[in-house]
């Protein structure tokens, strides 16, 4: 196959990375099939021709593309006879601003509670890099954030109010299908839903219902 996804994996096999994730939801909005690449923290080199060192990376082709929102723009310029990831120009940006919120409030409130679950369950050889980024991100060790865990919780829950009531009255947040919105959001709580040690929603939580519709609309699990 000549589509190849970089996709970071814990030592299980688990792919647990929300930008990642993102972009496996792209290409399923744009019925793109590619082969997923197993990929760890400190496997940099085998990265080294998109430029950086992180994931999601796509090689679509001769093409190389690193950073989940570089890879949507891309999609969305290379397949325009697919669907839309962002719809009309006004729908684009209120989208940013979707993953705008995502990125500022959500991700910080799922990593705090799931950082130390994450450095458990990845590679061996990656728990030094994670310990050392993650503890200088944070400025606390991995225990002192572990201790702060059903405070992470509580924060959480604060956080995902406004999801929750639009879910309650709506299938998707950017309205009667999912698009690039709904996977920007899907992806921070996938990675949460994965890794998480303890659920992080109650089992008739509106989110975990649409979550199950985003992965039934593009034949995921």
């Amino acid at each position: 196959m000549n589509r190849q996804l970089y996709d970071l994996t814990a030592a299980d096999g688990t792919r647990f990375s929300p930008y990642c994730w993102r972009v496996k939801l792209a290409l399923a909005h744009k019925n793109l099939k590619y082969e997923s690449i197993p990929w760890h923290f400190t496997e940099k080199g085998a990265i080294a021709a998109s430029g950086q060192e992180k994931v999601p990376v796509l090689q679509d082709g001769a093409n190389i593309v690193s950073d989940s929102q570089i890879i949507a723009d891309y999609l969305e310029r290379t397949y325009p006879n697919e669907e839309s990831l962002f719809g009309d120009p006004p729908a684009r940006a209120l989208t940013m601003f979707v993953k705008e919120w995502a990125e500022t409030v959500l991700h910080p409130a799922v990593a705090r509670v799931v950082v130390v679950d994450v450095y458990r369950r990845i590679a061996p050889q990656d728990q030094a890099y994670f310990r050392t980024t993650r503890e200088a991100m944070f400025k606390r060790s991995l225990e002192e954030i572990e201790a702060g865990r059903g405070a992470a919780l509580e924060a959480l829950q604060t956080a995902l109010r406004p999801l929750r009531r639009l879910l309650g009255g709506q299938r998707f947040i950017a309205g009667e299908s999912p698009n690039w919105a709904d996977h920007v959001v899907f992806s921070a709580l996938q990675w949460g839903r994965l890794m998480s040690s303890t659920p992080l929603l109650a089992e008739n939580d509106a989110i975990l219902d649409w979550m199950s519709r985003v992965l039934a609309t593009y034949g995921l699990d």
